[in-house]
């Protein structure tokens, strides 16, 4: 019994993986004579937007970065119109294999703080699914192999499928819940993401020489936190880390700069830090630990980290310096740096 007569998706994808998902979703839905629309939020560049129709199931979709959603689907989500209609959620995270088990990624607080925000506005939730396609972070960690990824969207399409023509016909499904107490456990991680570590994330990418500045970075990134500044792709703040320019980059000349933030964290510990302690220790005693150590810290860490990006991206002209950036580059290496984007056709 099918209870919908249109579904939409609104989904936000930087390698794919939620971009396929949003497509299983419409294949099912079209299978059963449901029409259904794909919305990618990165296109929509008028606010408000107008209400989903009262009949549609409304579905979002979304990667997690951080142990969240993206800030650009919260934002989303924020300014979402009110309504009634019945909601899925779904995110896509870092899945991984060992042998044939799918290791599962950490939603953390992404489909509670959505729920929150959509009950607000009069919705319903009626499911909660994570899918662990292949993680694409390859700044935190080697790139998967293609066997890997194949497989993981072999069993993840059949798992959505499923899915989707449960929901459908109006059934309520949260697998999700089932992982609520790890979610709540990493929740303070989520907030200093979200807060403080997303934007270092973003002054960690930069072009190297191979780059012969075709543009594609700054045209496909979704949210537009690339621009050229010196004849060279630099990254804003406002980056999301969504790893589509890494991942679609023809000269693969789009790097993590691995070896440069650990010189800063050694500078800024032992040397900044350090002075202050030894000049001012009385001062300091008079501080919170909390707020001096975490807060404190991290805010000035985040400002001399921006002056210190840009001292890197003009050095970059310079044959040694970009030689030094790029050998000091975990991605540089094929070990590790195994561009991605999600299967097409999946």
């Amino acid at each position: 019994m099918i209870a919908y007569q249109k579904v939409i998706v609104y989904y936000f994808s930087g390698t794919g993986n939620s971009r396929n998902v949003a497509a299983w979703v419409s294949k099912i839905a079209n299978e059963k004579g449901i029409e259904c629309q794909l919305v990618n939020i990165s296109l929509i560049t008028q606010f408000p937007i107008g209400p989903p129709d009262a009949n549609a199931l409304v579905v979002f979709v979304s990667p997690i970065h951080g142990f969240n959603y993206p800030p650009v689907m919260l934002s989303f989500l924020t300014h979402f119109p009110k309504g009634s209609n019945d909601v899925i959620l779904m995110n896509t995270r870092a899945g991984m294999l060992i042998g044939k088990w799918i290791t599962p990624g950490l939603t953390g607080i992404a489909f509670y703080l959505a729920a929150l925000f959509l009950k607000l506005k009069g919705y319903s939730i009626n499911g909660m699914l994570p899918v662990d396609l292949p993680s694409n972070w390859i700044s935190v960690h080697p790139g998967l192999n293609q066997k890997t990824v194949l497989y993981l969207h072999l069993k993840m399409k059949i798992k959505v499928s499923k899915y989707a023509g449960k929901v459908l016909t109006g059934q309520k499904s949260y697998p999700a819940l089932w992982e609520i107490v790890q979610d709540i456990a990493i929740a303070p991680v989520a907030l200093g993401y979200y807060f403080l570590a997303r934007f270092i994330l973003a002054k960690t990418y930069y072009a190297s020489s191979a780059c012969d500045n075709c543009g594609v970075c700054i045209k496909n990134c979704p949210v537009k936190a690339i621009e050229m500044v010196g004849d060279r792709p630099f990254w804003k703040l406002t980056c999301e880390s969504c790893m589509r320019c890494m991942g679609s980059c023809p000269k693969k000349a789009i790097e993590t700069a691995h070896g440069f933030i650990v010189l800063l964290t050694v500078l800024f510990q032992w040397g900044l830090v350090g002075t202050v302690n030894h000049f001012f220790p009385v001062l300091i005693a008079t501080i919170n630990p909390f707020l001096y150590e975490w807060i404190l810290q991290s805010v000035l860490f985040l400002g001399f980290l921006m002056i210190c990006y840009r001292i890197m991206h003009f050095l970059l002209k310079y044959n040694w310096f970009n030689k030094l950036m790029v050998y000091t580059s975990l991605t540089y290496y094929k070990f590790w740096g195994r561009r991605y984007k999600a299967i097409k056709g999946f």
